[in-house]
């Protein structure tokens, strides 16, 4: 018989640093507006004719995802070089994501089931699951669960005029 055993102080850990490190930067923009707000690919355009991330990604936020990311880590125990970890990487996912959908001809903010949350979840919870001791099975919990929030939590933070879009 498999017993199937989920580590949920670590999932739900994980869970709560993914969502200060992708909602720093939302609330970075929210406080600043545009000030600070310098795009990541400096404005560049591809031979595809598309930019390389768009305006949207910007240094204000991957700052303010490894700042409180940082923080929130600290306090829950991780300490800080986790955080910091764990935001870094969870914004090189996101731009890895932007990346795939300016090639893919989607606008800036646009929504991609999936491709929005996926890397932004997998890649600091598959580098990091020694440091906050996740297994696989914790780690596909906590891609599916960040997923299932994003969905449901989206909607009422664009009600809230926090967000720009309800998605």
């Amino acid at each position: 018989m498999i017993e199937w055993v989920f580590n949920w102080h670590s999932i739900i850990y994980a869970l709560l640093l993914l969502l200060v490190a992708n909602g720093a930067p939302v609330v970075a923009r929210k406080l600043f507006g545009r000030r600070f707000a310098w795009p990541v690919d400096a404005g560049v355009i591809l031979s595809d004719g598309r930019p390389l991330f768009g305006r949207s990604k910007t240094w204000r936020g991957i700052l303010s995802s490894i700042g409180l990311a940082s923080v929130a880590s600290l306090l829950m125990g991780y300490g800080l070089a986790i955080g910091a970890l764990f935001g870094a990487l969870a914004m090189t996912g996101d731009a890895l994501a932007s990346f795939v959908k300016r090639r893919k001809g989607l606008t800036e903010s646009s929504r991609a089931r999936g491709l929005d949350t996926l890397p932004e979840s997998l890649l600091p919870a598959l580098i990091l699951k020694s440091q906050v001791a996740l297994n696989g099975l914790d780690i596909a919990a906590v891609v599916l669960l960040f997923f299932m929030l994003e969905e449901c939590v989206s909607p009422i933070l664009y009600r809230l005029h926090i967000r720009k879009r309800p998605y």
